[in-house]
């Protein structure tokens, strides 16, 4: 007696056609051409946070460097620079741009510009040291109103300044802003 079995289908053959190939070649290469290029960019651009690091230490450090100056009516080298109430009281009034001879770090706010809304440029720190190739430093002050302190445009009469640094490097540059008041005009060493 002969049993009829139900044919079975044909085993598939294992393994993988031409163009599954084809299509797992195409996809990876994609993947890794996508992966390299995002790896390049990130290399490429892996030290722009060091140098707007830096840019961002020259700033803090003469916007500080010109915070924690005077700001005194006279010029602390005249001798009622302790006593004086007004200008009008000095012997010697202090005015915007270094005194004759004087080197950083100055005696006195003004003394980091020239003229109030004036930039000044700086290429060293304040024991002279150059700052790295390709970072330059423009401060700029101008007279500045805060809540209710009004100053005039008078560097003798301001009672508030805006200290303005900008550190440029390269195609970039970071600025940094500062308040200093007159809370302590006779303060002389």
């Amino acid at each position: 007696m002969c049993i009829d079995r139900p044919r079975m289908p044909p085993r598939r053959a294992r393994g993988l056609t031409l163009i599954e190939l084809v299509m797992f070649i195409v996809i990876v290469t994609v993947a890794v051409a996508g992966v390299l290029s995002v790896m390049n960019v990130t290399t490429r651009h892996s030290v722009d946070p060091q140098r707007r690091k830096q840019a961002l230490a020259i700033a803090e450090g003469l916007l500080e460097e010109i915070e924690l100056a005077r700001f005194t009516y006279c010029d602390p080298s005249d001798n009622k620079a302790a006593t004086a109430t007004a200008p009008a009281d000095c012997g010697v009034a202090e005015n915007a741009g270094p005194d004759a001879g004087e080197a950083r770090p100055y005696d006195n706010v003004n003394d980091y510009v020239a003229a109030y809304n004036k930039p000044q440029t700086y290429n060293a720190d304040a024991g002279g040291a150059p700052f790295p190739a390709g970072y330059a430093a423009m401060v700029s002050i101008m007279p500045a109103t805060l809540q209710g302190i009004v100053s005039d445009a008078s560097p003798a009469n301001t009672r508030a300044l805006r200290i303005s640094v900008t550190v440029s490097y390269g195609n970039d540059s970071i600025t940094l802003d500062g308040y200093r008041t007159r809370y302590d005009p006779n303060a002389v060493p």
